[in-house]
């Protein structure tokens, strides 16, 4: 059991690969904003890459293990503190009935934070998924961020404690963080030269792009795009503005959304279909960047991929989830 002190800025219970198979019913497929960093920290405790963690978003978490624990904490450093002693990460680290845990804030680099326990954090399934929707109020601990007062259930660990305290990430696969954020997309479905000018679509990959203060779990906002990005003067039956095109699926999480001016990437609590034209899709191997991208602070880099590229890197990120990835810490 964990007892939760602070919630902190935002603080959900999440899992992988979320809750999928429900988009045609306008339900998105939530899970982690940075689904790496989530199975990671289940990799390293012991657990299978699907079980749930608690994602810490920006900071200010605390909470008391009400029992014995393996923990592990991956993504952005928020120097997270056991006992008011700093604790390492992307490591399996012992805590005792009775120990506090707190995280910091974010820093210069990265966004989320993400505790994984041995056993899996214990809340009821809803829909095939332990996830949190927040837009919807649903799955995860009431459909709601952890706030203080509340009290987690922990799963039974499939490995004995022993065995999983000072297991760590291999150095090599710990991921690497930046402020300018390279992440790999395929242009479409809506592009040139039917919605976009090619200029349009060189805007998109050739600049840098700022994140802006509005941005969450459903939508990461950028800086609008030039006046020659669009190749009507309107959106026709669609609408007025060129944006605009007869509703269709959006392919979420991970398209760019053009939405009025402004692009917008739909992310994994994104809405399911709409009425905007989507002119990228971030490769999944990718996405888990999105969510260590701090907005206003960090910007993105669009980069040009093909299908074949997204299908090996998926691959290859796959293959990180095994023991081969685990070292034991001597001594």
């Amino acid at each position: 059991m964990l007892g939760i002190k602070k919630g902190g800025i935002e603080s959900l219970v999440e899992d992988y690969p979320g809750r999928l198979g429900l988009l045609s019913k306008g339900m998105s497929t939530s899970g982690a904003m940075d689904n790496l960093s989530l199975r990671l920290a289940n990799l390293i405790v012991g657990n299978p890459i699907t079980e749930a963690a608690i994602e810490i978003t920006g900071g200010y978490f605390e909470a008391e293990f009400l029992d014995d624990a393996v923990i592990a904490v991956t993504g952005a450093d928020m120097s997270p503190m056991l006992n008011g002693k700093e604790i390492p990460m992307w490591e399996a680290v012992e805590a005792k009935k009775g120990d506090i845990i707190k995280l910091s804030v974010f820093k210069k680099y990265g966004f989320r934070a993400y505790l994984g326990v041995a056993g899996g954090v214990d809340v009821p399934l809803y829909l095939g998924s332990k996830s949190t929707c927040v837009f919807g109020s649903y799955g995860g601990l009431e459909g709601r961020p952890l706030k203080e007062g509340d009290e987690i259930k922990i799963g039974k660990s499939p490995r004995k404690f022993s065995e999983l305290i000072g297991r760590k990430l291999k150095e090599d696969f710990i991921p690497a963080y930046s402020n300018v954020w390279e992440i790999k997309a395929i242009p479409g479905p809506n592009t040139s030269p039917d919605y976009v000018t090619q200029k349009g679509m060189e805007y998109l990959f050739e600049e840098v792009h700022k994140v802006q203060h509005t941005s969450n779990r459903s939508a990461y906002r950028l800086e609008d795009v030039p006046g020659y990005f669009f190749a009507r003067t309107d959106g026709g039956e669609g609408g007025s503005h060129p944006s605009n095109i007869v509703d269709h699926g959006y392919a979420v999480p991970g398209t760019l959304n053009i939405c009025g001016n402004t692009p917008i990437i739909l992310c994994v609590d994104g809405p399911t279909l709409g009425g905007y034209i989507n002119s990228l899709q971030v490769i999944y191997a990718d996405l888990w960047k999105i969510g260590q991208t701090a907005p206003i602070r960090d910007k993105i880099k669009f980069v040009y991929c093909t299908q074949k590229e997204a299908i090996d890197l998926r691959k290859q990120q796959k293959d990180m989830f095994n023991e081969n990835s685990i070292e034991k810490r001597r001594g």
